[in-house]
């Protein structure tokens, strides 16, 4: 889940299959609305720690509480994005009626992914205890959605389209959206921005700033032969590609509070990838707020329960109040 050598997976960037469960017809429909839904069951923390990586964000017991608190329910639900099916984990109170509440957009770490559901579980619950909706895209290709993903591509449409979706589902207010995104989706996060994604403010966790840096910081890993598996046309693309990745080149285009966190020991994206644009926005300006938690990794699971008290407080703090 991490944007950990993001190329690693890029052998996985073969069209996944197309989602299962229940589904309604695509044609003629807009994006952002829901084409289906499919059923889902929470694996024990035995088979979850198996399938993917829930260890790094959670104990069992932090797992189980989420996964048992029956105040709440998870959804994986089908959008269209582009004409595609893309799949959105859904996690919200239990409720039937009362007024809209406000959302959280979550944006995931890493590339292509199946079921990430228990690796997330955990934050979602702080977050919708805290009083939220989560809406978490997964974007094109992953956990069986179609299409291909680019990795900051088409694919942020995927995100840019969550606004149409909290609309049609009823409970969100939309008045009241925030964006979080970790590793990739901190880079995602600061696209959306950039084109106008209406968030009352934003936070971000391990978010790549600079692409330039990010390949140069570990060239081992970001070798041209393996850039080009995620963009083909890598050689012929590669300042546009890196250029609209790269926050750091357009820190003017950042118009909401910020909290940018990141870890001190965080080898798969450089700290100094945060501070270069902390940097930037202090010279323009801008509102944001800069955590480095000292010794803490990429996702900073020494400190997540810390690092999601301070993303709600921003989002409380930036609501806007009904007449």
């Amino acid at each position: 889940m991490t944007f950990k050598p993001i190329l690693v997976f890029a052998a996985c960037l073969a069209l996944a299959p197309h989602a299962s469960g229940r589904q309604a017809p695509a044609a003629a429909r807009a994006d952002g609305s829901v084409v289906g839904h499919r059923d889902y069951s929470f694996p024990s923390y035995e088979e979850a720690v198996r399938s993917t990586e829930v260890e790094e964000y959670a104990s069992k017991e932090a797992y189980e509480t989420a996964v048992g608190d029956r105040r709440f329910e998870f959804q994986k639900l089908l959008y269209l994005s582009d004409g595609l099916r893309v799949v959105v984990y859904v996690y919200k109170p239990v409720r039937a009626g009362g007024a809209p509440l406000p959302a959280i957009i979550f944006n995931r770490g890493d590339i292509v992914r199946g079921d990430v559901a228990p690796e997330l579980v955990t934050c979602f619950h702080r977050l919708a205890s805290a009083g939220f909706v989560v809406l978490a895209p997964m974007y094109r290709q992953s956990d069986g959605g179609e299409g291909r993903d680019e990795v900051g591509g088409a694919d942020l449409n995927d995100l840019l389209n969550v606004p149409a979706l909290a609309k049609s589902l009823g409970f969100v207010d939309t008045d009241n959206l925030f964006l979080y995104g970790e590793s990739r989706g901190g880079m995602m996060t600061y696209q959306a921005v950039r084109r106008g994604f209406p968030a009352n403010a934003a936070a971000v966790f391990g978010a790549l700033t600079d692409m330039d840096a990010l390949i140069k910081f570990r060239p081992q890993v970001y070798r041209p032969e393996m850039l080009r598996k995620i963009w083909p046309d890598f050689d012929a693309r590669r300042e546009e590609i890196v250029s609209s990745r790269s926050a750091v080149r357009w820190p003017e285009a950042l118009n909401v509070p910020l909290l940018i966190m990141h870890g001190g020991a965080d080898w798969s994206v450089s700290p100094a990838q945060s501070l270069a644009l902390a940097q930037k926005l202090q010279e323009l300006g801008k509102t944001f707020e800069l955590i480095v938690y000292a010794g803490d990794g990429h996702i900073l699971s020494r400190n997540q329960e810390d690092r999601d008290r301070h993303a709600v407080e921003l989002f409380k703090g930036h609501m806007k109040r009904k007449p």
